[in-house]
């Protein structure tokens, strides 16, 4: 584990009207680490998230990414930072086929210009091309490319979450942020699911963040885990300590989440 994080969040919070939605909360990622963020519905989970990926703009604290300070970027400048997402309820682009999901991604990272494309130039086409080649190389990694032409929205659903993934990491990014990719899954997706994180984190040599109420998953993939309840950190330790901790499990009091 390098000594510098990745990610470091410095007692960050934000505030809608008079409610603290996130207060001082402080978190460090290391590069190669997954670690998971638990807590009940409401705490903030999402919020969170929101506040990495430049969605709100942190009221209070710092967040730094390679030591670069990331507040008040946009989005679309977060992603290209290194920082990618997935979301709880699925953001596909379901009109569009599996590979042009794919390949949306890709575009954020284009090298030919906008004017290139406007006059249909040769660096437009030949643009287009690699990232086409390189979008279905990525399709086949999750085994989706012999669905590339197909509609994303009819995709079953274990499989649209496998192309949210893919289009994620498909940004290259350095910090991939899972926000419960698990919802909705019958136990074997969860546990193909489970397989496939611990793949493409050894794969890409990635930092992964996971939000997921499913704590088997949670507890069999996470090095590490953050615990969040009314917007505020109220544990932080190794899987088993989480565990046994009794403030998680007051907070978790009537969850079957232990």
């Amino acid at each position: 584990m390098a000594n510098t994080p990745l990610l470091k969040v410095d007692s960050v919070g934000i505030q809608f009207g008079g409610l603290k939605a996130v207060s001082g909360v402080n978190v460090e990622l290391y590069h190669g680490e997954l670690v998971g963020l638990i807590g009940p519905n409401g705490a903030g989970k999402t919020t969170f998230f929101n506040l990495l990926t430049g969605v709100y703009v942190p009221t209070e604290g710092h967040i730094f990414l390679n030591d670069e300070k990331l507040n008040g970027l946009v989005p679309y400048q977060i992603t290209r930072k290194g920082i990618s997402r997935t979301f709880q309820n699925i953001r596909l682009f379901g009109d569009l086929s599996v590979l042009d999901n794919v390949k949306v991604a890709y575009h954020s990272l284009a090298k030919h210009s906008i004017v290139s494309s406007i006059l249909r130039l040769p660096s437009h086409f030949s643009g287009e091309r690699e990232m086409e080649k390189k979008a279905i190389e990525f399709l086949k990694i999750f085994k989706l490319d012999k669905l590339k032409d197909e509609m994303a929205k009819n995709l079953p659903y274990g499989q649209q979450r496998r192309l949210e993934i893919a289009r994620a990491l498909a940004a290259h990014p350095k910090l991939l942020l899972l926000d419960e990719p698990a919802a909705g899954m019958n136990p074997q997706e969860t546990k193909e699911l489970m397989e496939l994180i611990a793949f493409i984190r050894k794969e890409f040599n990635l930092t992964i963040l996971l939000i997921e109420h499913d704590m088997p998953l949670v507890m069999g993939v996470c090095e590490r885990i953050y615990v969040l309840d009314h917007g505020q950190l109220i544990a932080h330790g190794s899987p088993e300590e989480i565990r046994n901790n009794p403030k998680v499990i007051e907070a978790y009091l009537g969850e079957e989440v232990l």
